[in-house]
């Protein structure tokens, strides 16, 4: 029990440290590549940071043999979705408050409405439809429904890169520059690649570290195996993508930091759930459905709210705390 407290530990600060190196490296490699910053924080940072929680359905569905293998892959792609639709909305919302109150930063998110906008209403109509293919008559159906969200997804990463917007700002040194001394200081594309991989690495074997951990404890304090798998799994794999958005907060890059977010929704509603469809039934539980539809909620309570406001508060994203602590009291009282 005290070993897996203090891997619990040693993988959350891994974590930590990883993201702020990431982000670093991000925004380093967007500037050499001359992206915009929904590019950088819908795109690069999205992908890269969705990397825990989309290998693990990836390994369950393709390598892993038994008969809740499927099950165990299914739950797994759509708890990515929910759970940045609810706990990272509201871990980021919070940290804006947090910091605001602090005096670290306003309390006024500055965000670029539009690239939200885009990426929350495509995540809507798309992840609605992946909902509805699990009623699709035949495997075939499925099949055929899986290239659309892969040739869609593709259309989604060209329209980002080559939409207009801002650039991102000069990021602080790289880290990687500052260990190896390089001689000037704007960093090269080569290390930037090179800390951005390996920031990527230590975030992956820390999430899964995070992951194991928790279930030994959970096991030696007999937390139900349901609400480990439903609820605190997802949430653990989720953690690259809620510190790198409340670093970014901190430093009041907040089209980064919800990008990262919305970006990551967009890839998780296409990449894995076409594994899914191609490689499974696709036949939705009660419990897959309800986390399906609270995400769904939840996105569209925030997608209104800057279409409305024209901006976005942290308060709203704050409340979407509510619909992943309904979700729990769903799982516990199921």
């Amino acid at each position: 029990m005290a070993i897996a407290l203090v891997f619990l530990l040693f993988s959350f600060a891994a974590i930590l440290v990883a993201a702020e190196l990431f982000i670093n490296a991000v925004e380093w490699i967007g500037l050499h590549l001359r992206l915009n910053e929904g590019a950088v924080g819908s795109v690069l940072a999205a992908v890269g940071t969705a990397m825990p929680e989309t290998l693990i359905p990836l390994i369950a569905i393709l390598f892993s043999t038994g008969a809740t293998a499927d099950d165990i892959g299914i739950g797994a792609i759509l708890g990515a979705p929910f759970m940045l639709s609810t706990a990272a909305f509201f871990v980021t919302g919070a940290a804006v408050l947090s910091f605001a109150r602090s005096g670290r930063r306003p309390r006024e998110m500055r965000v670029n409405s539009n690239i939200l906008r885009r990426d929350m209403g495509y995540f809507i109509v798309v992840y609605a439809l992946v909902v509805l293919s699990s009623f699709l008559p035949n495997h075939g159906l499925k099949v055929g429904f899986a290239v659309l969200l892969l040739l869609f997804y593709a259309f989604y990463v060209y329209r980002t890169v080559t939409r207009g917007g801002a650039t991102v700002e000069i990021p602080e040194r790289l880290y990687l520059e500052r260990a190896v001394r390089y001689p000037t200081e704007k960093a090269s594309l080569l290390l930037s690649v090179l800390q951005f991989f390996g920031a990527l690495a230590v975030m992956i074997g820390g999430a899964r570290l995070f992951v194991s951990a928790i279930g030994t404890v959970a096991t030696h304090l007999d937390v139900p195996a349901l609400i480990l798998a439903l609820i605190l799994s997802p949430l653990a794999t989720e953690l690259p993508e809620k510190f790198n958005s409340v670093l970014w907060v901190r430093q009041r890059k907040d089209t980064l930091a919800m990008g990262n977010i919305s970006g990551a929704m967009v890839f998780q509603s296409c990449i894995p759930v076409s594994v899914g469809l191609i490689f499974t039934p696709w036949e939705l539980t009660q419990p897959a459905l309800v986390s399906a539809v609270i995400a769904l909620l939840s996105t569209a309570l925030v997608f209104l709210s800057i279409t409305r406001r024209g901006h976005l508060g942290p308060g709203t994203l704050a409340r979407a705390g509510v619909f992943y602590l309904a979700f729990i009291l769903y799982v516990v009282l199921r």
